[in-house]
């Protein structure tokens, strides 16, 4: 409850950012930029903290000189997770705020806003990490509209899931077996790979592509498996794991429904090793999940709060715009929406240098970007390298596994890899 009302608290110190006016900041000193957070609704627990580390970012940024001198306006709105309230935000914004960018989070929605956005030339930069955001001409069979003004930070929900199917066909070409823990599972058969998530675009996003990588490596794919978003009953969910025999499944959802599976799935014994994304996991979901999370496999795109690199300094000056104490452990979702921020205060600096802070200028500038890491960010955030034809940031995927025992939990780095710049997997 504690650290809730602390975010809480925090986020409505975003406002401090809005009546700059009001502080004797003219518009003309200003740079509008609006965000849209899912403070509610079913991806809330990991959308919070995330949306937190773009508002302690952005003030960070304001309070060290903004971006030459201008000050960045930021406009927060929670939208629920709902694309029509999403919508609804921008238009109210593109008559009011006329923001010249916008940090978003969700897949339906920042894929609802694109034609707007593209029209509009505004940038969004959203949480989301759709493959279909990737393709900024339209010339991939697999985008319904091209995205030329949509970035975001860290490897593809795709490529994400492409990793964690490659890590686990060395993992089981080098055994001949799939491990969790110190369970063995199957023999030397082809092994079965499971895709679970809800029927939603967010889940939805990567199946394709990682089903089709995990058949081109060998897998035998069988039938997708539905579970909600928000937290239930997940028996039959894991019974039909254990009857379908499933060596490998992936989760596509995020942390909060995917701790429920597992401890749903360890009541049954199923002994499937599970791997999930970005959102699917973080450091508080290994202590929910207790002993069922044990040898979970999950995406990661920054370092860890802590780790020895030379940007954690700045991480922890930014963490301290919410928390004064400095005690506060931020999870990998804090830590992405720094990048996420940060990459695009450099992306407007090069702007303001450059004919003004537009959105086509931040646009330009983020496509000329090459293996860019932010100041002051030095180890925490991927390079990253967008173009005008291929918005792929990054394809280098960091895969941990997470580990309890008696109450501690461990997290640590199995793999590393980078997925190729396929061009027929651009969009996908």
């Amino acid at each position: 409850m504690k650290h809730r009302k602390r975010l809480t608290a925090a986020f409505a110190a975003a406002a401090l950012l809005l009546p700059l006016a009001a502080s004797g900041v003219s518009a003309a000193d200003q740079i509008p930029v609006g965000q849209l957070v899912a403070q509610t609704g079913a991806t809330a627990p990991v959308a919070k903290v995330y949306g937190q580390g773009i508002v302690d970012a952005f003030t960070f940024i304001n309070q060290n000189g903004g971006i030459n001198g201008k000050k960045i306006n930021l406009q927060t709105v929670d939208y629920g997770y709902d694309p029509s309230k999403a919508i609804s935000t921008y238009k109210s914004w593109k008559d009011s705020l006329k923001p010249v960018a916008i940090q978003g989070w969700g897949t339906a929605d920042t894929e609802a806003l694109i034609d707007l956005t593209t029209k509009d030339k505004v940038v969004f930069m959203s949480g989301s990490s759709s493959g279909h955001l990737t393709d900024p001409t339209g010339r991939s069979p697999w985008t319904s509209t091209p995205a030329p003004f949509n970035f975001f930070y860290g490897p593809s929900y795709s490529d994400g899931c492409r990793a964690l199917v490659q890590f686990a066909a060395e993992e089981w070409r080098s055994t001949g077996t799939a491990q969790r823990g110190s369970t063995f599972l199957g023999d030397l058969n082809r092994p079965k790979f499971a895709y679970l998530g809800d029927n939603h675009p967010y889940p939805n996003s990567p199946k394709a592509a990682c089903t089709e990588y995990a058949r081109d490596l060998g897998f035998e794919i069988v039938p997708p498996i539905r579970y909600s978003l928000s937290p239930g009953d997940y028996s039959a969910q894991c019974q039909t794991l254990k009857q379908v025999g499933a060596n490998f499944a992936f989760l596509a959802n995020t942390a909060e429904s995917n701790v429920q599976l597992l401890k749903d799935c360890a009541k049954l014994g199923v002994a499937t090793q599970f791997m999930t994304n970005i959102y699917g996991w973080d450091e508080g979901a290994g202590q929910q999940a207790g002993d069922a999370g044990n040898g979970l496999i999950w995406v990661v795109s920054v370092a860890r709060w802590g780790d020895d690199v030379p940007g954690m300094k700045t991480v922890r000056e930014v963490s301290q715009v919410s928390d004064s104490s400095g005690d506060e452990k931020r999870s990998v979702h804090y830590i992405r929406g720094v990048c996420s921020a940060f990459l695009m205060r450099d992306a407007m600096q090069t702007a303001a240098e450059k004919g003004g802070v537009t959105g086509e200028n931040i646009k330009a500038a983020f496509e000329q970007m090459r293996d860019h890491v932010p100041a002051g960010l030095e180890g925490v955030c991927l390079p990253t390298t967008w173009t005008p034809t291929d918005h792929r940031g990054t394809t280098t995927v960091m895969l941990y596994r997470n580990d309890y025992n008696f109450g501690t939990v461990t997290q640590t780095r199995v793999y590393t890899t980078t997925i190729p710049l396929r061009p027929d997997w651009l969009g996908w």
